[in-house]
């Protein structure tokens, strides 16, 4: 996975999400779920690369950084809820998958 298309394809894989481009840059593509709007991908290109920001749990952000070089506190983020996956070809595709189902469902509608 190294394109913007390959990652956007994969989002657009879960139950409800949809593209969206709310910013004037077009650079920026977000996936969002249809039920409460939320994003749970940020896609852009920067230093020569596509990076995708995801959600994960506090307790994992800085392990994920510690064992992958190419996932860094999010650009643009809060760095304590959501890091920067940089498609680099460093990490394994399942991983990136990984990463990214589980900010899908940090980020899905919370049953009342």
């Amino acid at each position: 996975m190294y394109n913007r298309g390959e990652v956007v394809d994969y989002c657009l894989q879960f139950d409800n999400a949809y593209i969206d481009e709310p910013f004037r840059d077009k650079n920026y593509t977000v996936i969002r779920h249809k039920e409460n709007k939320k994003i749970f991908a940020w896609i852009f290109e920067k230093d020569d690369h596509i990076w995708v920001n995801v959600k994960d749990e506090p307790d994992l952000l800085d392990l994920m950084r510690q064992f992958y070089p190419s996932v860094v506190p999010a650009f643009h983020l809060n760095k304590d809820h959501w890091n920067s996956i940089i498609l680099d070809g460093t990490i394994p595709e399942e991983v990136i998958h990984d990463m990214i189902r589980k900010s899908y469902i940090l980020t899905m509608k919370k049953p009342k």
